[in-house]
């Protein structure tokens, strides 16, 4: 292939239609020579850009017919445009707008920065991936430009070349959450793969995805990529806001953005010997959408014949669920000024996250539960609560309740004969059931996720305790349900 290339055009049905009126009944494909790009200056450093800039034709999208089409939805497809009537243009900005070494594996000066060319406006295929050149003259596996999902430790590579900065610090955020870590799964467990490291999630949410670091990590199981950008973003684009590869607002475990990962053991192993005893793992999901029987364990005498329970978190009033608190976006003013001073884009992923002495958040979790230490924001605007001083409030009225539960629970257990708790048997008892729901209770997120599904579940373990070992809680403890419910039906 050189400069020009051949093409095998399809008509659009509306011309084929004129064509058999004309009687050309025997046409049916037209084969179309065209150019598909003109050769790029030198100083572009083999980037091709678009085909066609007024159609957004990409000359990758000559043949990535799929991907081309995807990426025409997204905002990158319109990142020049975006940058032009955004009032505040200037020339540095225009790195991030265009393609060029920005987002690739390319270090030199390239394409629009390079050579200022109108064929490089917007944020491309080769933005990721790197120059075309080579694999558009030998279009073999070998010379695909694979794009990076590792963002780097110092945030120069992928999405963090650009996706960062005090306006827009998506990857600062992420490096410093849990995310933002290799966490490798534990004890050599295949099985935690998928969750725990960026590899794994990516097979298990999109299998065909090819990426630059995909032989090293594959070949090399110590080098762990994080749960980086591209897991919980599809680069080419897709049917979810913000390009995310599932939605956030659907009330499902299989469908739920989140809760792919956050919903492991919220229910007690049973059936294997040495499992009885686990306590939950990552709940999460379940207990916000508090459907009985899928987390915890359930009692026999469990008050609540309902199929869910749960409060605003996880009903229609939150409707973008986990991230409707967990992936908070705002802006922060200088109190006296009124000055800009950072936007926080939630991907922190806290809730209600500590803050330092301008209300920037700080992945520090360890802060006073107080307005002044932590932001509130998310509580407000998600639509669960009034204003930061009464999410606050619900939130230290639900943990005043649980945590005295959890400790009477406790209590209770301690006075359990030894052999109702084993390791080494497939029988699950009472007592391991409870000691499963007092574990659930005792993860301080519970107040937060479903106080009412975590309390209806630590006052039926008492009562089943109470039941079944003749132990007495005690006569200070109201056993009602006193945080209330408001149950919602299935979405």
């Amino acid at each position: 292939m050189g400069q020009t290339l051949r093409r095998l055009a399809f008509l659009p049905l509306s011309v084929f239609g004129l064509a058999i009126l004309a009687g050309c009944v025997d046409e049916k494909i037209v084969f179309q020579e065209r150019e598909l790009f003109e050769d790029p200056l030198s100083a572009a450093n083999s980037f091709l850009g678009y085909t066609d800039r007024s159609t957004k034709l990409t000359v990758c999208g000559n043949c990535h017919v799929s991907p081309q089409g995807e990426w025409e939805e997204t905002a990158h497809a319109d990142a020049w445009a975006g940058l032009q009537d955004s009032g505040h243009a200037q020339e540095f900005c225009e790195g991030c707008h265009t393609v060029n070494e920005l987002g690739n594996p390319v270090t030199e000066v390239s394409g629009h920065t390079a050579t200022g060319e109108e064929r490089y406006y917007d944020v491309q295929c080769e933005s990721c991936h790197g120059p075309g050149l080579t694999h558009v003259e030998n279009p073999t596996d070998v010379t695909v430009p694979r794009a990076p999902v590792d963002v780097g430790l110092d945030l120069t590579q992928g999405c963090g070349e650009c996706h960062s900065g005090s306006h827009h610090p998506f990857v600062e955020e992420w490096a410093l959450s849990d995310h933002g870590s290799p966490n490798p799964y534990p004890q050599g467990r295949s099985a935690c793969e998928g969750c725990h490291t960026g590899e794994g999630a990516l097979e298990a949410f999109a299998p065909n995805t090819t990426y630059l670091e995909q032989a090293d990590v594959e070949d090399n199981t110590d080098n762990n990529l994080a749960i980086t950008c591209a897991v919980c973003h599809d680069p080419h684009g897709g049917e979810f806001d913000s390009q995310l590869r599932f939605a956030l607002d659907e009330p499902s475990l299989e469908q739920n953005l989140c809760m792919k990962c956050h919903q492991k053991r919220a229910v007690p192993d049973l059936g294997d010997a040495g499992t009885a005893s686990r306590g939950p793992h990552s709940p999460q999901g379940p207990l916000l959408l508090g459907i009985v029987g899928e987390v915890g364990w359930t009692p026999p005498n469990f008050s609540y014949n309902v199929e869910r329970i749960r409060g605003t978190h996880g009903s229609v009033a939150n409707e973008r669920l986990c991230a409707g608190c967990h992936v908070n976006s705002y802006d922060i003013s200088d109190p006296e000024s009124g000055d800009f001073v950072f936007t926080a884009t939630g991907h922190l992923f806290e809730a209600i996250p500590c803050v330092d002495a301008q209300g920037i958040p700080q992945p520090d979790g360890n802060c006073d539960l107080t307005v002044e230490a932590r932001s509130f924001d998310s509580c407000a605007t998600s639509g669960c609560h009034g204003d930061e001083d009464a999410a606050l409030s619900a939130v230290i009225v639900a943990r005043d309740r649980i945590d005295p539960l959890v400790a009477e629970l406790e209590n209770l257990l301690a006075q359990v004969p030894a052999d109702q708790f084993s390791n080494q048997d497939t029988v699950f008892t009472v007592a391991e059931g409870a000691e499963f729901n007092a574990a659930l209770g005792a993860i301080q997120s519970s107040a937060y996720h479903n106080p009412f599904m975590t309390e209806a579940l630590l006052t039926s373990s008492i009562r089943a305790v109470e039941d079944e070992y003749g132990v007495t809680a005690s006569p200070l403890l109201d056993l009602r349900n006193l945080l209330g419910t408001e149950i919602k039906p299935e979405n």
